[in-house]
This record gives C-alpha cells, structure tokens and sequence, in this order.
C-alpha cells in the first residue's frame, strides 16, 4: 500500500485527491492547506488526517509519497522540504518559474534519494496520446506543419495568484506549457521560438493572448495559440504531413479524427474519421496511477522531470521572445 500526502487543496489539490481515492493499493493518509476548515472536510470526507503545518506531516514516516498542488512560486520551496523529509514527490506542471528552479529541485531530489515526478497531464489525454501514435506510425507521412490551440476564462485561485506573472509565469509558462511539452514529446526537441502577446487588464479580470511558432530540429513549424480570454474551456490541433492531416476539436461530438490526402493511384477517400477513444479513466487518474506503479516497481515515467525541464525552457524561451519581439534560440543539451 502506497501512502500518498496531498499539500495544497485547490481546484487542483481536490482533482488529485479524488484520483487517489479512485486508485487500488494507494492510501490518501494525509492532506495539508492554509485553510484548516476546507483541510479538515477534504480529510473527513477521504479518511485521511489533516495537518495545517508542513513539517508535521513530513515527520509522518509512513508518509511515502507527496504530491504538491500549490501555487508555482512555492513548488520548489515545498519540493525542497519534501525531499530533504526523504520523501518521494509529484510536482504539478510548471516544475518551476525558470530553468534554474527546476535545475535546483531535480539536483536537491537526485542528492536526497527521492523520485521526482512531474505532472504534465497532457500526455495522458487520450486525444493527445493517439494523435502521437498516429504521427509515429506515419499515418499522415512526414508531418511539416502542426497548429495548437488551448484557451479558457481567466482562472481564479487564492489571492489572484495568476495575474501575478512573478508567480504564475502567466499564461506562457501555466498553460501553454501542456503543448509545448506535447509538441517535444511527438516531434523531438524544439531549437528556435518566436511569441507574440496581447495583454488587456481590466480589473481582476486581465484579457491575455499569446501566438508562439516553434521550429524543431527536424525541421517541423508549431503554431501554438493560448488565451485566457474565452468563455469556456476548450483545445484543438491540427497536424499536417504529406499524405493527411490529423484534427482535434474539443467542441466536437468526436474530437479526434483522420483525414487522409486523396491519392488517384490509391482511391483513397480523404474523409476516413477515426473515433475518439474512449475514456474509462480521468487523465489525472491515469497520470497518477502511472506515477504511483513506476514508484513501486522502478519503472521509469512517461514523462520525466528532465522532460518538465525542458517544457519550462521552451516556456522561458517564448517569455523572452515575447518580451524582446526576436526569436530565441534553445541551446541543445544533453537529458538523462
């Protein structure tokens, strides 16, 4: 039995105690917050025990694995107390502000003998996933041009923490991240980004777009789209290569779907849908149900912390295109 402690209790922190609940041979032993009502009522409603004080619940030595939920600004100080407790983590996405942050909790874990998972759940969205197999099989040949767009309401947490890019890294680095770490995973390592960005606060409710084109090393042009502008919640891609396209629509009855090129040699119909996967389990379930049994039987992740890295660096790159209107290059280094 694996006894999992959940540190932060936001929009989050509640969609990763309910996936835990949700998994066999994993124990919710132990929640923390600020806030000891809303602590208490997720523990009660678990069975888990409240702890208001960090320091406590990682002096628990049945305490296997932390998963912190928090603000981005306090991941890397609570990583460090989790590992410095010997305790095994689970990081939400982004990893850290900047590379050096992530840099630091991926060394201080590798120094303490901890495993450091990060969650980058769009690698266990199901249309992303078969969207992956369906480049790597080469079912639209050579893919040469891909478009991804992510967008929703501005999000509202503790303290408008979001608004505060010192904290959240903003729309780029909290958000965006899920595709650029997408587009790495599928199409390999990112070499030159350019971002654009329309900025429009009024009051605590900040209208924000961004338009990043990547280039990767094998030569595929990414147009990424995020906005914290629209009403609800939605994603979309398009990825195109010499003999089809591959579309996704969240908005769509079937959102993933197969469009192959018309070949006179081969009658193919250029119509041939592909349905969507079924989900028999939340992507977050999956994810931590993955981190929980690669825990246990030293499987290595799907996706690493050194992945998490190099999603934040080309989150980074973008923030400082963005900021200086030039395209930045990423300087290629070696990932374990």
């Amino acid at each position: 039995m694996l006894n999992v402690a959940v540190i932060g209790l936001g929009t989050m922190g509640n969609v990763h105690v309910e996936a835990w609940s949700r998994i066999s041979d994993v124990n919710v032993a132990a929640v923390s917050a600020l806030d000891r009502e809303k602590t208490e009522a997720v523990a009660s409603r678990y069975g888990a025990k409240p702890y208001s004080q960090l320091e406590a619940l990682l002096e628990q030595p049945d305490i296997d694995l932390v998963d912190i939920c928090l603000p981005t600004y306090l991941h890397k100080q609570f990583v460090t107390k989790a590992a410095e407790a010997g305790k095994h983590i689970i990081c939400e996405k982004p990893l850290g502000l900047d590379v050096k942050e992530a840099r630091d909790m991926i060394d201080i874990c590798e120094q303490n003998g901890v495993e450091l998972y990060a969650a980058q759940v769009v690698r266990f969205f199901p249309e992303y996933v078969n969207a992956r197999v369906q480049v790597k099989k080469g079912k639209i040949g050579n893919p040469g041009i891909v478009r991804l767009s992510r967008g929703g309401p501005f999000p509202r947490a503790w303290e408008n923490w979001y608004a505060d890019e010192k904290k959240s890294g903003g729309l780029i680095l909290d958000m965006m991240i899920h595709d650029f770490d997408w587009l790495r995973w599928t199409f390999g390592e990112v070499e030159r980004v350019m971002a654009r960005r329309v900025v429009r606060s009024e009051g605590t409710n900040p209208l924000q777009y961004v338009l990043v084109t990547l280039r990767t090393e094998d030569g595929v042009i990414a147009h990424v789209e995020g906005t914290w502008a629209h009403p609800s919640f939605r994603t979309s891609f398009e990825i195109a290569g010499d003999k089809g396209m591959i579309v996704h629509d969240s908005r769509d009855s079937a959102p993933l779907s197969l469009q192959l090129r018309a070949h006179e040699d081969k009658g193919v119909d250029p119509g041939v849908a592909v349905p969507e996967s079924p989900l028999h389990k939340d992507p977050y379930q999956r994810q931590l149900e993955h981190f929980s049994r690669c825990l246990m039987t030293g499987a290595r992740p799907i996706v690493t912390a050194h992945d998490a890295l190099k999603a934040v660096e080309i989150s980074q790159a973008a923030l400082k295109s963005a900021s200086s209107g030039k395209p930045v290059e990423i300087v290629k280094y070696e990932v374990n």
